[in-house]
């Protein structure tokens, strides 16, 4: 488990990942502006103040707390030679008692979008939530025509699992998501990281 004086960092090869600092602000704020209108599509529509420092903020000190109490696992993905921001990872939604599992939840940056990124970032944290929190269950979900998401979460050994109406607001309308999950005692659910 994690304990509040530890910091969180996992190291896959080609990245790092870690939960937001107060010093990330201007290198999201950029990312998510010059990618906007390809994340629109796809996330719950923007506060108007998404974009400003006090919202960024807010969502360090979520981050801190939320892995501190142990509900969720929020990171930002940097590529390792260069610490350029890439885009940001969670696992969020963490149950414990009989369920023992999460929710995963990601974003790339439109530059870096389909290079590959994102496979070995999924394939880390899934490694972490199985084997250091001992979850059983990883969930995601995304909408049916994200043939991208969808290749990229079956090619992370997740497994197409249904279909759940009015699932998310996204875009400012209610959607209807295809579910997958990976499980640990499942050969989807294996990675070789680690």
């Amino acid at each position: 488990m994690l304990g509040r004086r530890r910091r969180l960092r996992l190291d896959p090869k080609r990245r790092v990942l870690r939960p937001p600092q107060h010093g990330d602000f201007n290198a999201w704020m950029s990312l998510r502006m010059e990618s906007r209108a390809y994340l629109t599509p796809w996330e719950p529509s923007w506060a108007p103040d998404h974009l400003t420092r006090r919202a960024f903020t807010n969502r360090v000190y979520w981050a801190n707390r939320s892995i501190a109490g142990g509900t969720a696992v929020p990171l930002f993905v940097f590529r390792r030679d260069d610490e350029q921001l890439l885009g940001a990872i969670t696992l969020d939604n963490i149950r414990r008692g009989p369920a023992q599992s999460g929710v995963l939840g990601y974003w790339t940056g439109q530059p870096y979008a389909r290079h590959g990124y994102m496979r070995e970032t999924i394939a880390a944290l899934v490694h972490h939530a199985f084997e250091r929190l001992d979850l059983s269950r990883i969930e995601a979900a995304c909408l049916p025509e994200n043939v991208a998401s969808r290749g990229l979460l079956e090619s992370s050994g997740f497994k197409y699992e249904g279909v759940a109406q009015s699932y998310l607001q996204i875009n400012g309308r209610w959607r209807t998501h295809v579910l997958y999950a990976a499980l640990r005692m499942d050969r989807r659910g294996k990675t070789q990281v680690g």
